[in-house]
Formats: C-alpha cells, structure tokens, sequence
C-alpha cells in the first residue's frame, strides 16, 4: 500500500524545468531512495512534499491527503511529514534533553517560541519521552550536556532523536550522512535501520552509494528532473541507463 502518492510533477523555474513529469509510489514502511546527479531535481521534489514549493502541475498524495494547494508547511508536519536536513538542525547552546523536548510542543501549536519553553520544560510525560527518545539513539549519557559541542554524527543522532519525537509517519532525510566519517556513517545507517523498525516509512536522497545499497528497498533515479529508473538496488546496480547517468560504472 503506498503512503505516498505523486503523479505527473511538474516544476519550472524560469526557462528551467526542474521536474519533469515525476511519477512515484512510496510504499508504507519502506525505505525508498531518490538518487542521481547534482541538479537532477531531488532537493527540488522534497521541497514539495513539505510546503515549500508548488508544481507547476500534477498532484502529492500522503495518506490520502493532498500536499498541494495552500496547506502550510506546520500543518503537513502535523499530518506525520518530517524532514531531516543535510546539516543539522538543533538549538545549540540548549541541552540534548531540552532539544528533544521541544518538538513536542511545536508539533502541538504549529510553532515555538523560547519564551515558552517553561510551559513545555515543566510537563513529566514530555521529559519522560525525551529520555527514552535520548536512549533510541544512544545518546542518553549525554542527556545534559550542551548541542554545541557534539560531533557532526552526534548531532545527527540528535536531530533523529527529535523526529522520534514527533511520532513521524513519514521521515524524509536529505542526504543524512553528509560530511560524515565513514565510522558515523555506518554508525547512522545501523541507526536508521533501528528507526525502521518502528513502521517508519522513510525517504532518502543520497549521494553515498554505500548509504542507498544498505538501506534502501526501492531506488528511484532523477536525471535532469526525470525518473529514469526505478527498481531494488540489484536492478539499479545492473541498469545501463542508471550507469551512464550517474554511477559511471562504479557498483
């Protein structure tokens, strides 16, 4: 059964089409990837499942709900859309526990002020969750120390820690392990497969081939803002057309 749904995209910037007649199936629980080369489309396709961007044409269906036509970033967020961006986003000179705590009260409201935060940093059951979300992602010991001063994979782990928090349906993750060392690299991906475990249907936009082989169940490719090929990572490492466009042999 597909979560999400998008049919016939289309996105012009200017004399540019970006996205040409994109067409996907994300089935639920899965782990779908979108690949390809730089100025493919990918990041431009994302911006429109969250708000950020219109289509020109065609239509974005998450679990029957439309994406398009003026709902508001917050409000697709609260239909169980998340995103995880290619740098880190936390608050950091905050602690770990009170980074995590925070979604809990943004995914409430539609937003956050930091002049709130006593109403949300004074609520058991939300310091409770935040604990357990803390130890989800190995990072309890560390519940008290300052975000600043975590490194990039830690700061990852964290950011994942406040998606959990939102109780995503759907995580959307732009290239996560970016910037990484090979060591927080697998690190993150054992991490994401744990996160898997919970239902969570995930997309990926990665350029590590090693990222997208280990975790993805179906790959989708995007050259110049047009699928090209979508299949298992098997069909995608032996596709002629995926290797011309993008893997340059290489598998």
């Amino acid at each position: 059964m597909a979560i999400l749904e998008v049919s016939g995209v289309n996105k012009r910037f200017g004399g540019l089409k970006a996205l040409d007649d994109v067409n996907l199936q994300v089935a639920e629980g899965a782990v779908h990837a979108i690949i390809g080369p730089n100025g493919a489309g990918k990041s431009t396709l994302l911006n429109c499942f969250v708000g950020k961007l219109e289509p020109d044409e065609g239509s974005v269906i998450f679990n029957g709900t439309s994406l398009l036509g003026g709902i508001h970033p917050y409000q697709i967020n609260q239909l169980g859309v998340v995103r995880v961006f290619q740098t880190p986003e936390i608050f950091a000179d905050m602690t770990l526990l009170e980074n995590v705590m925070i979604p809990a009260f943004a995914k409430r409201d539609g937003s956050f002020k930091l002049n709130m935060w006593r109403s949300v940093a004074n609520r058991p059951e939300v310091n409770d969750e935040a604990e357990e979300m803390l130890v989800e992602v190995g990072l309890a010991d560390q519940r008290h120390t300052i975000s600043a001063t975590l490194s990039r994979g830690d700061k990852r782990r964290l950011e994942l820690a406040m998606c959990l928090m939102q109780h995503p349906k759907l995580l959307l993750l732009d290239e996560p392990t970016a910037g990484m060392s090979r060591a927080d690299t697998n690190n993150t991906i054992d991490l994401l497969k744990r996160i898997g475990e919970r239902g969570i249907t995930k997309i990926i936009i990665e350029h590590d081939m090693h990222v997208v082989f280990s975790l993805a169940h179906k790959i989708s490719v995007l050259a110049q803002g047009h699928v090209i090929a979508e299949g298992t990572p098997d069909e995608i490492k032996g596709n002629p057309k995926v290797q011309e466009a993008y893997l340059g042999g290489a598998q």
